[in-house]
């Protein structure tokens, strides 16, 4: 996903996210209501199970900041499951709930990141998480860039548009990266 990007400010972060989440938002808004819980969307996805999704890994990106907060940022992400392990958890807990409910606990974990990367020390950016990124590239992978790559796959849906294969696998075969 994103590469780290050298003297990136908080403020960059904050915007880059922002942004990234108003796209998805808007692509999902074009989405037809009578489709939303319509599998396939992505991979063997719904909209429901992707914003579930989204949520989690917001979530997650929250969770490396707080660590930071903690000064234990190089233990984060070492007692974690694979990422194809947990997208299937998330899918499957997404699955028995309603769509408000992926939606209220999405922008809930965004509201959360977004407070802790508002007050973050920039110094954290550097730090480096259990499995070797920095909590940049954790805050851009899970946040901004995970945003964008979902719109795209949305749009990429109504325009049957081949999606960019980066090589990973997380919902099943056709299902995009994490």
């Amino acid at each position: 996903m994103g590469a780290e990007q050298p003297g990136t400010s908080i403020e960059s972060l904050v915007s880059d996210l922002e942004q990234a989440r108003a796209g998805f938002l808007a692509a999902l808004d074009d989405v037809d209501p009578a489709l939303l819980l319509t599998p396939g969307l992505v991979g063997d996805w719904s909209a429901r199970e992707l914003v579930a999704h989204l949520g989690y890994w917001t979530g997650h990106a929250a969770e490396a900041l707080h660590r930071a907060e903690l000064n234990t940022t190089e233990s984060f992400g070492d007692d974690e499951l694979a990422v194809d392990e947990r997208n299937a958890v998330v899918a499957r807990v997404a699955a028995e709930s309603d769509l408000a409910t992926a939606r209220q606990r999405e922008a809930a974990a965004y509201e959360a990141l977004l407070t802790r990367l508002q007050r973050a020390d920039p110094e954290w950016l550097d730090e480096r998480v259990a499995y070797g990124d920095t909590l940049e590239q954790v805050v851009r992978d899970d946040g901004a860039d995970h945003y964008r790559e979902h719109a795209d796959d949305i749009r990429a849906w109504f325009t049957g548009a081949e999606e960019p294969d980066d090589g990973a696998d997380e919902a099943g075969e056709d299902a995009p990266v994490a």
